[in-house]
């Protein structure tokens, strides 16, 4: 009787478990298909420098939620970094239309028309996109700098005035990294190096933006 007993109670845990392990498939393969999943998945491929395989993902997101075509800022960065900029152009401008006062996108889309085919700089301002309300330091700067209405020292007295500690550093990190982009754009190949450096290394940040500097220097070394 006991030997019975334990004999059903042994084949109760194991189809307990056939079941447990038929779950965790299920629920792996709808996590599989998860837009959240591929968004992830997505940032990780593209700092680790896999653009293909993040735009990838990024696609394979908004194909199961299109709604978030148009907020897909991130997707228009690879975009620009696979050298897609026809793409990135209208992923820029349709992210414009959820998100109006971000100068950051302004200057991608920038970055974006300059280098497109037939782009140029003086095409890029003709389009470049006016941007109202943006208050981080120094946005407005960076605004009037891709603009050709600034100069690229009115960016870094910004970053640096009244400013120290953290927020001192973070702010550094921008104005460098849209200084190097913004010679980049010009064909400046020696100062967009020497500002992605200081963004990437000098004023390092982890936050998202932070980590674009750092991958985009990481990408400048490598054509050494």
């Amino acid at each position: 009787m006991q030997t019975r007993k334990r004999m059903m109670k042994r084949f109760f845990q194991f189809v307990v478990l056939v079941l447990s392990l038929s779950l965790i498939g299920v629920l792996f393969s709808q996590e599989e298909e998860s837009p959240f999943v591929f968004h992830q998945r997505g940032v990780q491929h593209f700092f680790a420098g896999n653009l293909q395989q993040a735009l990838k993902d990024w696609d394979r997101e908004i194909a199961l939620q299109p709604s978030r075509a148009p907020h897909h800022w991130q997707r228009g960065l690879v975009l620009y970094y696979l050298g897609l900029y026809e793409k990135g152009v209208a992923q820029f401008e349709s992210h414009q239309t959820v998100n109006g006062n971000d100068v950051e996108n302004a200057a991608w889309h920038f970055l974006c028309v300059a280098r497109s085919k037939g782009g140029s700089v003086e095409k890029a301002r003709e389009k470049f996109i006016p941007i109202v309300g943006d208050g981080r330091v120094p946005m407005r700067e960076i605004h009037l700098l891709f603009a050709g209405k600034g100069e690229p020292k009115d960016v870094i007295d910004a970053a640096t005035k009244e400013a120290s500690g953290e927020v001192l550093r973070n702010q550094l990190c921008y104005a460098h990294l849209y200084l190097g982009l913004y010679y980049e754009a010009l064909g400046d190949d020696q100062k967009a190096k020497k500002h992605l450096k200081l963004s990437a290394i000098d004023y390092r940040m982890d936050h998202y933006m932070g980590m674009v500097a750092q991958l985009h220097h990481r990408l400048l070394t490598q054509k050494k």
